[in-house]
């Protein structure tokens, strides 16, 4: 215990010492300004060579880099950028990250995971985009790429402080034999949860298959709050975080654990599999065994875990056996702005130092390292969703799933609030969950979890119920 706090002060040290040196272009004596002859820049990301994120790194140390370079070099500037790489754990890195933007200092165009932004914007580190690099920050050709709601994952308080990277979107995954079996349909699309716990019921008739599986509790940890709370919460007409104040005990938060209690209480899901510790990843397993009739899940789950040849759960006949649907709203219309259908999204975001000595050719850079161009660059050939659709219409085309998520999930997805005390929410969240698929009432659950949300957030002045 007693070397935790050592190696910690030794760490922030380590950090401040860098933060007090790597000032933002901070070796050049050239004026600031739109029409500088001489720049330097530099990039930041918690990506390192060899390392973690590599990929990444070498996108931008062989191919952002040199292509930037050279076409500031046909405008008649001379440009010198250069990569800050790290390789830490991500709760590091954000440390450097503050200490850095703090101080003052730091990298010119910096990648951040997209639920910081708001807690930095509240703590003075970061500014929207056209304050640090005017009116061309508006202007760029990208935003007609990107969705509004995608466009939230790099905003705060209606504000755009960064440009987003890749982001992903939840769905309910099927399995069309099973269906076929109970008697639903192979083309399944649920218009209510009604519809999902009618399916359910159907399912309930088949040996040996648990006919629904929505994340809950705890052990699950935020996938019980991204695959799960969050997107019933939505689709029920709430938002975990809205004008200023969090959702308690409200009716879209009782909504969503009663359709818990359901599940749970009405024996169409497992609730044993939401206390183990690794329930999430025997819930995978007894999916692509077909045990499992539906799940909430990412695209995450289609890419990289029942992949037929890559995946952790491989599914052979993944192509022709899984079924994906949008996530219905509570019913039509009731979900936030007047939904049919919801999902929740996630994903990184890069944003500009508004401490820059060039802040107009910082921008230049990081709209430069989001053009159409440079993102199909940094997939290389890697089949994945990004921010801009003309760009997802393109490298998409051969994954119908991937494509259903672009063209149909991200108009309508939201995001988690981009706030420090968000993670501890989340975790009230989870309990409240967990409650609803032991047995207890969704008055209940969400009495409990508004008391845990008071002492989180400052009181109940700061909660709705």
């Amino acid at each position: 215990m007693t070397s935790k706090p050592r190696r910690a002060a030794g760490v922030l040290a380590a950090f401040t010492s860098l933060a007090l040196g790597l000032t933002a272009c901070g070796d050049s004596s050239e004026p600031a300004g739109k029409d500088a002859k001489n720049i330097t820049l530099t990039i930041s990301a918690n990506s390192i060579v060899g390392g973690k994120n590599s990929a990444g790194a070498e996108w931008i140390e062989k191919w952002v880099i040199p292509r930037f370079v050279e076409a500031q070099k046909a405008k008649g500037v001379t440009a010198k950028v250069t990569f800050v790489p790290s390789g830490v754990d991500d709760e590091v890195y954000k440390t450097k990250l503050a200490l850095d933007l703090r101080s003052k200092g730091g990298a010119d165009v910096i990648a951040v995971d997209g639920i910081w932004v708001g807690e930095f914007v509240q703590a003075g580190y970061l500014k929207p985009l056209s304050e640090v690099a005017g009116d061309q920050a508006n202007s760029w050709e990208g935003w007609s790429q990107i969705p509004e709601t995608v466009q939230g994952l790099g905003s705060f308080e209606d504000k755009r402080y960064g440009i987003p990277l890749g982001t992903d979107g939840r769905v309910l995954y099927y399995n069309k034999k099973l269906f076929t079996q109970a008697g639903l349909p192979a083309d399944w699309q649920p218009k209510s949860w009604q519809e999902i716990l009618d399916a359910g019921a159907k399912l309930k008739a088949l040996p040996g298959v648990t006919p629904i599986q929505i994340n809950a509790g705890t052990a699950m940890g935020e996938a019980t709050s991204m695959q799960g709370a969050l997107p019933l919460l939505v689709g029920a007409g709430g938002e975990i975080y809205k004008d200023g104040k969090w959702a308690g005990a409200s009716q879209p938060v009782k909504d969503m654990l009663d359709f818990y209690t359901k599940i749970y209480g009405g024996g169409l899901g497992d609730p044993k599999l939401q206390q183990e510790a690794k329930g999430r990843d025997k819930s995978f397993a007894e999916f692509a065994a077909g045990k499992i009739g539906i799940l909430a899940e990412g695209d995450y789950f289609w890419r990289s875990v029942i992949n037929p040849s890559t995946g952790i759960a491989k599914m052979a006949d993944r192509n022709t056996t899984v079924g994906f649907a949008m996530i219905p709203a509570k019913q039509p219309g009731a979900g936030i702005r007047g939904q049919d259908f919801v999902s929740m999204s996630g994903g990184g975001v890069r944003v500009l130092n508004p401490n820059s000595k060039f802040p107009s050719q910082a921008w230049e850079l990081l709209s430069f390292m989001h053009s159409a161009e440079a993102v199909k660059a940094e997939l290389a050939g890697e089949a994945r969703i990004t921010a801009r659709m003309d760009v997802n219409k393109e490298v998409l085309a051969g994954d119908p799933m991937l494509s259903f998520v672009t063209e149909k999930v991200l108009p309508v997805t939201a995001y988690r609030p981009p706030l420090a005390v968000y993670p501890q929410v989340s975790v009230a969240l989870q309990e409240a969950t967990a409650a609803a698929a032991s047995g207890r009432s969704a008055d209940e659950a969400a009495g409990a979890y508004q008391k845990k949300l008071e002492g989180i957030v400052g009181g109940a002045g700061n909660v709705t119920s």
